[in-house]
Order: C-alpha cells, then sequence, then structure tokens
C-alpha cells in the first residue's frame, strides 16, 4: 500500500496519543541528538505513554544494538525495551537471511549492532574479503570508522559479491551539528565499485515490513524528523505520519517537499502527540489555520496574518502543495517562511 498526494497538512480534533494506538518514533533528531534528549522529548512521550499508546523506536543508524538503545533510552528517562526498537541493521540483516543460506559469512562494514543482528539471522559475521564471504553488509559504524574498511568492501564487490546497505542517509544529527551518514559512507564504496547496494532502511518496503512484524501495531503514527526516510517511509507504508521540527527538515524544505514527503501532521517537537491539530480551511483564494492565511500566486507563496508560527506554516503548506499538486513547488517561499521566524 502506498500514500496520496497530499495538499494540506491534516487536522485532528482528539490528541495524537489517543488517535493512534502505536508511534513509530525515528531516534535521532526527535527523541535526541548526540546522545541528549531533545527539549521536551521525555515529558511528552511520558505523558503519550501513559495515556495508553505504545512507543516503539525505528531508526535508520545500525550502530547500536536494541539492548544498548534501550539501555540509553531508560537513562534518559524513557523507559524502554531492546522489544521497543526496530534497527535497520534488524532490517538488512533479514534481507540477507532471504537471500543467503544459514551460516554463511558476511563481510561486516559497520558497528556492533549490525554484527549482532546478523548472528540472529543465523549469518556469521567477518572482517576481510579474504575471510571468504557470500555478501557484504554496510552500516553505519561511528565516526572512528576505519577507511580500511571501505577498502575491504570494495575488494570483496568488485568480486561479484552482492553488497547490502542497512540506510542510505547522507547525514546524521548530532550535539555539535549534522555530520556524514551512513549514506556518505555509502557513496565511498559505490565510486570505488560502481556497483548499487540492496538498501533496506527507511523510506523502503524492507524496513517497514520489519517494523509491522515486531510492533503488531494497528494503526500506527511513524514520527520523524526527515522527509526522505521517515516521512516517505510513512507514505511508501500508506500510514499517517507527524513530521517534528526537532531535526533535520527546515520549514523552507516542508513547503517545497513532493508529494512523498509531505507529513500528515506538522508540530515543533513531540509535545505535538499530545495534542489536537489545527484544521487548515480554504479561504477564498487561498489557506487559512489560526490566524494566518496563505496563498499561492504572481510566482511567490504570500502569508498575511499573525499568531502561532506553526499555523502559518500549516497554512503555507496547504498554499504551497495544493499550487504544485503532484510535483515540487516552484514558487518563492523565502520571504513568506521567513516571516514565521522559524
Amino acid at each position: 500500500m502506498s500514500g496520496t498526494s497530499r495538499t494540506r497538512p491534516s487536522g485532528s480534533s482528539t490528541a495524537l496519543s489517543e488517535a493512534y494506538d502505536t508511534a513509530l518514533l525515528d531516534l535521532d533528531g526527535v527523541v535526541y541528538a548526540g546522545g541528549l534528549a531533545i527539549d521536551h522529548a521525555v515529558e511528552a512521550l511520558g505523558a503519550a505513554r501513559d495515556g495508553g499508546m505504545h512507543l516503539a523506536y525505528v531508526t535508520n543508524n545500525a550502530l547500536r544494538t536494541p539492548d544498548a538503545v534501550a539501555g540509553h533510552l531508560t537513562e534518559l528517562g524513557v523507559p524502554a525495551e531492546p522489544t521497543d526498537v526496530i534497527t535497520s541493521a534488524q532490517a538488512v540483516a533479514r534481507l540477507v537471511a532471504d537471500q543467503l543460506p544459514t551460516g554463511a559469512r558476511v563481510l561486516v562494514v559497520g558497528g556492533e549492532g549490525l554484527r549482532v543482528a546478523l548472528r540472529e539471522r543465523g549469518l556469521e559475521p567477518v572482517e576481510s574479503a579474504d575471510d571468504d564471504p557470500a555478501a557484504v553488509v554496510q552500516g553505519y559504524g561511528g565516526p572512528d570508522l576505519a577507511w580500511g574498511r571501505f577498502a575491504e568492501a570494495s575488494y570483496a564487490i568488485n568480486r561479484g559479491l552482492p553488497w547490502f546497505a542497512s540506510n542510505t542517509d547522507l547525514t546524521i544529527p548530532g550535539a555539535r551539528g549534522i555530520a556524514p551518514g551512513n549514506g556518505a559512507a555509502v557513496e565511498v564504496v559505490r565510486i570505488a565499485t560502481g556497483a548499487e547496494p540492496q538498501v533496506a532502511g527507511k523510506p523502503l518496503p524492507p524496513m517497514h515490513r520489519e517494523t509491522v512484524l515486531r510492533t503488531g501495531a494497528e494503526r500506527p503514527l511513524v514520527v520523524g524528523d526527515r522527509l526522505d526516510t521517515d516521512i516517505e517511509g510513512a507514505f511508501n507504508g500508506g500510514v499517517d505520519s507527524l513530521l517534528v521540527l526537532t531535526g533535520v527538515t527546515d520549514a523552507a524544505q516542508l513547503v517545497t517537499a513532493v508529494p512523498e514527503h509531505r507529513p500528515t501532521y506538522i508540530d515543533a517537537d513531540l509535545r505535538g502527540l499530545l495534542t489536537g491539530q489545527p484544521e487548515v480551511t480554504e479561504d477564498g483564494g487561498g489557506f487559512r489555520c489560526g490566524g494566518w492565511t496563505a496563498s499561492a500566486g504572481g510566482g511567490a507563496l504570500a502569508l498575511e496574518g499573525g499568531g502561532d508560527a506553526l499555523d502559518g506554516l500549516r497554512a503555507l503548506c496547504a498554499a504551497a502543495w495544493s499550487h504544485a499538486g503532484d510535483g515540487a513547488c516552484d514558487l518563492d517561499a523565502e520571504k513568506a517562511v521567513a516571516r514565521l521566524g522559524l
């Protein structure tokens, strides 16, 4: 099942934590950044959980094991069990296991999370292209991953071995800013081999399948900060999504998003789980949300009124998405977005 083209953010008369049974939460840029909890995340998740919402943590970061992630979340004040954590390492390990016999050797370029996930699927991680691997699997290995690991992967792939990647996120948010992600490392190997990996992580179907299998969610809400992974993954899975502005996506990128990158709901941070969402309505030739009215025309987006900046952003998105239809908005949004100070 896949999503349909969205022309405006949706409203909700009830809190999202009541409208959906399970929140499928991204971690980096949503719950924490650089290992530190993002403002309001701990309190908001606690309130959502106390209200009966199941919290599952779905991350493209393949570095850490579910045990380590759950332990970190618990230390931050967000109690979690390893079974609450779904990683791209688990998704890619299932993808590999579906294609290789039990006991097959797999050359690993990445961290412990990837090795543990492969062993759980009956596969044997190895470190060298000379260890007789049957495939290569690449995942985020942290900032200290040695350059020689890329060479080992390249040697093996250039011998004709299949290549798998946990995910292809080009960047990863941290406490000091934005850093290169696994996708940047995948590009290094791609340049050296000319090959293309099979990718498991968001927004692709293997990750969605892994999440559904492990959570059993019936009315899931994807919560993320990235348009090209979290929101597109929700679109591809045919489920609703909430974009929070605590990570890599800014207001201008959201306003000009293509259909598969348009979230159902928009909020500043995870407190958005605890409230309803204001309705965006058509108002003459524009779109109104709260005290703001946005319109498209004359080569630019226009914004009038005042009030909550997020309402202004929702109105702008409606005007831009409606104008763009099934494409990307080609109107100048810079001045209208700047008015919001987001």
